[in-house]
């Protein structure tokens, strides 16, 4: 992959702030890099399911918003992406206690397809992480 053009992460970042659905969870962008983006949320009230869990609903938009923020940080300055398909494997609870940390990734970038993964953590009060889910899909460069 070629270096990020400083412009797409201010791009990213005003794109995340634009999302509602981020504000709602209380979603903070931490990292953003060539291929690589990072971000985290709490597991607030409305969120949870029925046991106290993070809802796979919240750990599905975490590792969504993820992987395509990583996907766009590879695209030129002008161009969006949309997620074409995206698999997950929820692999543990997320205790309501928990802070997620989603990390996604560029496995292949394309002009016509971009393949990622993002992976979803959750990290107790302690430091401990566990991983919670693993995504892997595509996403679709798009002219806005």
């Amino acid at each position: 992959m070629t270096p990020m053009n400083p412009e797409i992460e201010n791009k990213i970042r005003a794109s995340f702030d634009a999302q509602s659905m981020m504000t709602s969870i209380g979603a903070e962008l931490k990292t953003v890099q060539s291929g690589n983006v990072v971000i985290t949320s709490p597991v607030l009230e409305g969120f949870r399911q029925q046991q106290d869990f993070a809802h796979g609903g919240l750990i599905f938009t975490l590792g969504d918003s993820a992987a395509g923020y990583a996907a766009l940080s590879v695209m030129p300055l002008d161009m969006e992406v949309m997620t074409v398909e995206l698999k997950i494997n929820i692999m543990a609870p997320a205790p309501a206690s928990g802070m997620l940390i989603a990390q996604g990734k560029v496995l292949k970038p394309g002009r016509r397809l971009v393949i990622v993964a993002s992976e979803v953590w959750c990290e107790d009060t302690d430091g401990h992480r566990v991983q919670v889910a693993a995504l892997q899909g595509t996403m679709i460069p798009v002219n806005p």
